[in-house]
């Protein structure tokens, strides 16, 4: 028996009939119609049915979407939930090294930027964090209260990247004014040195390890090396034939990772500027690249079948850039053997391309987030998705993971033993960033 009535039966008849027609099945549109008893029946744009078929399809769709989100963000909830019951009295997520971010984990929303936050980055002992922005101006947060502290202004141009050194006393920014500034944290974030030298837009500036040398990246299809103390460029370096995304240096600073809109990306020794693997395979320009950390290895080597315990010469030599992670516009994630420059896994599973990318520091996640706009979580040793979180309105462009040192003072500490919160921060082009904590 017909659950609809005689005027619903009405309209779905009409509304088969007008995509019939709209299809181009005459032969079935005349036949339904003379089944149906609507002889006079003929396509209007005016009538209520035109494209209504098409409108209901693509609506169940949507809403078949909205369906699987929720069921995921119900089940990261239980499960979080049943974690969190399981753990010992006085135990709090607060000081859980495994931490994962959700749906739900979003502490703040900071808002104050006029335009896309390219960059994030946070101070390595304090809870403060920086963030870059296409406004040509970085703003400095507390994040634990989600409170704007200062804006720094001395870009004319969209900023692209920003970090502290290793001690927090330093800044070091970059735009597409052309220029290198470096901002004294102490000093209220005095700019004290700005580094000229770069052709065109710079993309990405960090320091090398000791803090006392800048690594920087241009559209000028140069990596630079500027002494600090001096603010000389005091190496250029040619690796590419296009426009250099990043360039990031290893645990070691001996060497670094570069990417490009040449579809590649590069493991490039510092001293000598020598190439020392080209890691091709990406259809599309390389967004980021990143060296995978000594304590994610042992994972790496499981997704790919090897045995820890196996000795390879080439990589215990040279553990802290055994292997890369890039992203692409080509909306993948490649997982390369740096040392031969071989591709030895893809994550598939954006739907845009992917911006920026950073390990968990337990080493066993990898987290990626992409112009989908959603952050996703990686099991390395399984190489599967485990957990898609939409994180923002629009494009997801930046990424940076914190660990802040609880005091002693913190009710959640015992004795005079530390304990490092795992925080998560996302910039992106609705003009936002979110905080992610326990």
């Amino acid at each position: 028996m017909s659950t609809l009535s005689d005027r619903q039966q009405d309209d779905l008849h009409k509304a088969i009939l007008d995509y019939l027609t709209t299809a181009g099945f005459t032969k079935t549109f005349d036949q339904f119609r003379e089944e149906a008893k609507l002889p006079d029946f003929q396509p209007d744009l005016g009538q209520k049915s035109n494209g209504l078929l098409v409108k209901k399809w693509t609506s169940v769709i949507r809403m078949q979407k909205k369906i699987l989100d929720l069921e995921t963000r119900l089940q990261e909830a239980l499960h979080d939930n049943s974690a969190l019951a399981m753990q010992p009295a006085g135990f709090s997520r607060r000081n859980n090294p495994d931490w994962l971010p959700t749906a739900s984990s979003s502490k703040h929303s900071l808002t104050g930027h006029r335009d896309c936050v390219n960059a994030v980055a946070f101070h390595p002992v304090y809870s403060v964090l920086v963030s870059a922005s296409d406004d040509s101006t970085m703003k400095v947060w507390d994040w634990e209260t989600g409170e704007m502290e200062r804006t720094l202004k001395g870009h004319t141009k969209r900023v692209t990247d920003c970090e502290y050194d290793s001690k927090g006393k330093s800044l070091v920014s970059c735009a597409y004014d052309l220029f290198i500034k470096l901002w004294n944290v102490d000093n209220d974030y005095q700019n004290f040195a700005t580094l000229r030298g770069h052709e065109h837009s710079v993309s990405s500036a960090r320091f090398l390890p000791g803090d006392d040398r800048i690594i920087s990246s241009s559209r000028d299809q140069t990596v630079r090396i500027w002494e600090i103390a001096t603010t000389h460029c005091i190496k250029v370096i040619r690796p590419h034939s296009d426009w250099i995304r990043c360039a990031i240096p290893s645990l070691d600073g001996k060497y670094i990772v570069t990417c490009s809109m040449d579809h590649t990306a590069r493991v490039v020794e510092l001293a000598t500027g020598t190439t020392k693997a080209e890691m091709r395979g990406h259809d599309n320009v390389v967004e980021a690249a990143i060296f995978v950390p000594r304590n994610a290895v042992p994972a790496i080597r499981e997704l790919i079948g090897q045995k820890t315990g196996t000795a390879q010469p080439a990589i215990t030599e040279a553990i802290s850039i055994a292997y890369v992670v890039t992203s692409s516009r080509d909306k993948q994630i490649k997982i390369w053997d740096a040392i031969r420059g071989q591709c030895l896994h893809t994550l598939i599973g954006h739907d845009d391309w992917v911006r920026a990318l950073v390990f968990h520091p337990n080493g066993r996640y990898l987290l990626s987030a992409a112009d989908d706009h959603t952050i996703r979580i990686w099991e390395l040793k399984t190489g599967r998705c485990i957990r898609k979180i939409e994180a923002h309105e629009r494009f997801v462009a930046s990424l940076a993971w914190g660990r802040q040192t609880l005091s002693s003072s913190d009710p959640n500490t015992k004795g005079n033993e530390p304990l490092l919160m795992n925080v998560l921060a996302s910039g992106s082009s609705d003009q936002t960033l979110k905080i992610w904590a326990p």
